[in-house]
């Protein structure tokens, strides 16, 4: 059988591929160069992305090469190790697990609740009863191998990805959002005396935003919209699942990763972290009418 030749019409429509990293196609070109390059190598310019070297030779930039810092595609910092975060994320959920397996009664104090035992009995504790902390507690908390396991699994596959292309500073602040969220929504809409913990909300908000980047980027969306769809179909099928943690997560992260990868470059911090701010604003309002409707 005869090769292709190069340059024949199904070469052309060959997905480009970055040129420092073969194995990952990529839609997005160097604005000098035109070189194809992945989210791990784009620098921003203040028309598109620019390759590593077009950045340290400081082509038609204008400025010395020093003064140009590789940014993410969101803005942050390239780090040496782009999975920083998500390695510790990854050890304090293990870590808290490991707690619990040693000493059971302590989940008692990390799970999310809004209320219990139940009037007329008396103390009763719970976020109703001031205590917020399982807010945040709640989305480390894991009691079941299955559990944290397929949490853990989703958080570095998806993770990993994730962080380097937002920065870490912006991941870290979509997760423990995205975390947050599906609480308070579990916490708004499940009964006052369920008992919910798990980092979810948290996994489910790197789905959405997974989903906003590989849009953003081009990308082929089949895979990651399948396994969202698989995920979705377990959440409602399956007893026992906190279906409003999955939700309010996933829907934390599209609006979070929409503001990551979209705002515009001059006023990037203030479109980032005013999304932010208003989806916290949110996660506040559902907690305190919640707490309003229970005491």
């Amino acid at each position: 059988m005869d090769d292709q030749a190069a340059g024949s019409p199904q070469d052309a429509r060959r997905v480009p591929v970055c040129y420092r990293h073969p194995e990952r196609e990529t839609g997005i070109r160097c604005t000098r160069c035109e070189r194809p390059i992945c989210p791990e190598c784009m620098v921003d310019a203040s028309v598109g992305f620019q390759c590593p070297e077009c950045v340290r030779e400081g082509r038609g930039t204008g400025h010395a090469p020093a003064a140009s810092v590789p940014r993410t595609i969101a803005g942050g910092a390239v780090a040496a190790d782009p999975r920083l975060v998500t390695k510790i994320l990854l050890g304090i959920n293990l870590a808290v697990f490991l707690a619990v397996q040693v000493r059971p009664s302590l989940v008692r104090d990390l799970y999310l609740i809004g209320t219990w035992p139940p009037a007329p009995f008396l103390p009763t504790q719970g976020v109703a009863e001031g205590e917020w902390y399982r807010l945040f507690t709640s989305m480390f908390t894991h009691q079941e191998i299955w559990h944290i396991a397929f949490n853990m699994l989703s958080l570095w596959w998806l993770g990993g990805p994730l962080e380097q292309a937002l920065g870490r500073v912006r991941y870290l602040t979509l997760y423990l959002i995205s975390g947050l969220a599906g609480g308070a929504l579990t916490y708004l809409l499940a009964s006052g005396t369920t008992a919910s913990l798990g980092a979810s909300g948290a996994i489910f908000g790197l789905f959405g935003a997974t989903a906003v980047l590989m849009r953003r980027l081009n990308y082929d969306m089949r895979p990651v919209i399948a396994l969202l769809v698989i995920n979705l179909i377990f959440t409602f099928g399956w007893s026992n699942i906190a279906w409003q943690a999955h939700i309010g997560g996933l829907v934390a992260g599209v609006v979070i990763g929409y503001a990551m990868v979209h705002a515009p470059r001059e006023r990037r911090a203030l479109v980032q972290y005013g999304t932010c701010a208003l989806v916290l604003v949110a996660v506040a309002v559902m907690a305190l009418l919640r707490t309003a409707q229970l005491t």
